[in-house]
């Protein structure tokens, strides 16, 4: 998404000019640093895991997987802190349409973008793929959940100021809370957070249909978007601190700093009534998972907009503006699949014990250079 900052919240002529020329590079770099794990990256840490299994690199690898259930991994921020970013970003974009051309083109950009998101998404898990019966479609997988997060929490954005933003998250985070642990779940009782037996299974079980990525359940299920549009409302805080011209880089980064750490001191808290689970996206991971999001964005809006070192970055760049091309690409085109084509079999016998690695390299490579090829041809594909 476009993170040029608009001049709406300008109290000077100067400071709006000012404002309209930044472009926070941090959070196209975020966003890209984000989806380098998904393209690949943390194939090459498995690779590596296979080729000798030190400590360090056992625990890079353990933390390159999802937790199985309760706890939390570096690999269980990925998609949270991409959720996060969207709302980043959501906050320059929308406040720019609706200075630019009214509160209704914006509300025309967020059904439109939503509903785009939503359908490529539902096609992407199945449909075509399963032979098109409805039975058969994803209805709730990754896209979808960005499709709802990016639908109410932008309607939220244009229409409430600060204070109802801020009563609006932590309404979502302890409702979702009240309900997963008041609301009986028949045969089971009320409260109880294991897999299976927790109110928002049991609403996908009985109320999503479709395929379910866990079988009766997905991860990305119907009751859990409530906690989900949470993690997109906290990252508008995000983009509202970065956009607002009175504070200066460094208050930015402090506030970026205090926020962040109280929100792991939260989420740490808030994990032993409520455990931190991914899969039914708790309150406790939400806070978690903004915590970490927050801290990041202020390390890298420190090192690129502030220091200006920002050459590290240009790979996660080129893929975070096109982020949302180059997840669905992973997901139709085995960059893998290709590399094996071109090196066949005798010659990765050759390369024994390092052909996966290799292998893995070089599909990495292949998808960066596809995004480096639609930066360079400034093709940036947002739907």
């Amino acid at each position: 998404m476009e993170t040029t900052a608009d001049s709406g919240l300008s109290t000077s002529a100067n400071v709006a000019v000012a404002a309209v020329k930044e472009r926070i590079a941090s959070i196209d770099a975020l966003r890209g640093f984000d989806m380098f794990w998904i393209i690949g990256a943390e194939g090459l840490v498995h690779g590596l895991k296979q080729l000798h299994a030190s400590p360090v690199v056992r625990v890079l690898s353990e933390q390159l997987d999802h937790a199985a259930w309760e706890g939390f991994h570096f690999y269980d921020l990925i998609f949270p802190l991409f959720v996060f970013l969207m709302g980043t970003s959501a906050v320059f974009s929308l406040h720019s349409i609706v200075a630019r051309e009214g509160q209704g083109a914006a509300y025309r950009r967020i059904i439109k973008r939503a509903l785009l998101l939503y359908v490529i998404g539902v096609f992407l898990y199945g449909g075509q793929s399963r032979g098109g019966e409805p039975e058969m479609f994803r209805y709730m997988g990754v896209l979808q959940r960005i499709a709802i997060c990016y639908l109410f929490a932008g309607i939220a954005l244009i229409n409430l100021r600060l204070r109802g933003l801020i009563v609006t998250c932590a309404a979502l985070l302890l409702g979702y809370w009240a309900l997963m642990a008041w609301v009986p779940v028949p045969g089971v009782g009320a409260g109880n957070f294991a897999e299976g037996k927790n109110l928002a299974n049991y609403v996908d079980q009985q109320f999503l249909p479709g395929f379910k990525w866990d079988g009766q359940w997905d991860p990305e299920g119907l009751l859990s978007n409530l906690p989900a549009i949470a993690t997109a409302i906290l990252g508008i805080f995000a983009g509202m601190l970065l956009r607002n011209p009175d504070l200066n880089r460094w208050h930015r980064v402090g506030y970026l700093l205090v926020l962040g750490a109280a929100c792991l001191a939260i989420g740490h808290f808030w994990g032993q009534p409520f455990p931190v689970i991914k899969k039914i996206w708790t309150s406790s991971y939400v806070m978690l998972a903004a915590g970490w999001s927050y801290l990041l964005l202020a390390l890298f809006y420190m090192v690129i907009d502030i220091w200006k070192f920002d050459i590290w970055a240009r790979p996660f760049i080129w893929i975070g503006m096109n982020s949302i091309t180059i997840y669905v690409l992973t997901n139709i085109i085995s960059f893998r699949r290709l590399v094996r084509k071109v090196v066949h079999q005798p010659m990765m016998d050759r390369m024994d014990p390092y052909g996966d690695l290799v292998v893995s390299i070089l599909a990495l490579l292949l998808a960066v250079g596809v995004c480096f090829f639609l930066y360079r041809k400034k093709v940036f594909l947002r739907v």
